[in-house]
């Protein structure tokens, strides 16, 4: 007679089943109903109007229940017969974009993009991976790169461990445009310029700017203003090379720190939470050799300050 394992009294005994997901590609441009009845003869109408109805149909991973829904060559549609898919929703973080490989979210000011020796939970990765893994318990979440807490914006992560070595093992080939807005401080004299240091870090974790090659790491920042009003300048900022806190440092260098930035030098906080926004992602996406183009809005916040 063979012997029972005993379990824990409450725990979930149960082997889980990965959901029975069909996937669709294509050919033309068309409307999701319609290519939904073509491509699922074996279905009646009715029942692929109930798995729309139920979040059970995804187009490019995100769900959706609009039966008039486009969809072009290219686009991927998953039909989930098991369950319906998880509609990501979190008030610090929104869903820009997700397939097997990669997630791209934009990312809440405040919210710290991975966890400390202090903080675990509540971070942008521990929200995300979460997520995944309520669609399947197997599935990992990596970090690619990291955005400052109190810098909102777009920030990507991996899926696997293939997708984060590609991007990480060559960052400076695949990324080819990261822009930040800021809103600094005054009036810049150049309406347009770069600036150009080395940055090194004391031991109570400050990022300072050098001109001396061995005391610190090359970094290199470029800027153009976008408008100028009511003390404050709001400018296009392009990173060369992605330094901790490098765009902090540098407006401070330049002589007009990033509103909000008390710790490098800014005297007023109007909107209550440092100026700094990652606007634009573009990179190669690391499976597919896809160029990837990601941008979000002007937060309101900035326009505001230079109205």
């Amino acid at each position: 007679m063979q012997k029972r394992t005993p379990h824990k009294p409450g725990a979930d005994t149960r082997q889980f089943r990965p959901d029975v997901i069909e996937t669709y590609l294509p050919q033309g441009d068309t409307t999701l109903l319609p290519f939904l009845i073509e491509s699922m003869p074996q279905r009646k109408r009715t029942s692929i109007k109930e798995l729309l109805k139920h979040n059970q149909v995804a187009i490019n991973n995100i769900p959706t229940t609009q039966f008039d829904s486009e969809i072009h060559p290219g686009d991927t549609v998953k039909v989930n017969l098991t369950r319906e898919f998880r509609l990501f929703y979190h008030r610090r973080i929104k869903l820009v974009y997700e397939d097997d490989d990669i997630i791209v979210v934009n990312k809440g000011y405040g919210l710290l993009s991975m966890g400390t020796d202090r903080v675990k939970d509540g971070t942008a990765y521990s929200i995300v991976r979460d997520y995944i893994k309520w669609q399947d318990p197997r599935n990992k979440l990596f970090i690619v790169h990291r955005l400052d807490r109190d810098t909102s914006g777009l920030m990507m992560f991996a899926k696997n461990e293939q997708a984060k070595e590609t991007m990480q093992h060559n960052w400076n080939n695949m990324v080819l445009n990261r822009k930040y807005l800021a809103v600094v401080e005054g009036k810049v004299e150049q309406e347009s310029g770069s600036v150009r240091s080395y940055l090194a870090e004391t031991s109570q974790y400050e990022v300072y700017s050098t001109q001396n090659p061995d005391e610190g790491q090359l970094a290199v920042t470029r800027y153009r203003t976008l408008k100028c009003k009511n003390g404050y300048s709001l400018l296009e900022v392009e990173l060369d090379t992605g330094r901790k806190n490098q765009i902090r440092v540098h407006m401070k260098d330049l002589g007009h720190p990033i509103a909000g930035d008390r710790k490098y030098g800014a005297k007023s906080s109007p909107i209550h939470r440092l100026a700094l926004h990652a606007q634009t992602l573009r990179f190669v996406h690391p499976v597919t050799r896809r160029e990837m183009n990601f941008e979000t809005p002007i937060p309101t916040s900035f326009a505001s300050m230079v109205k």
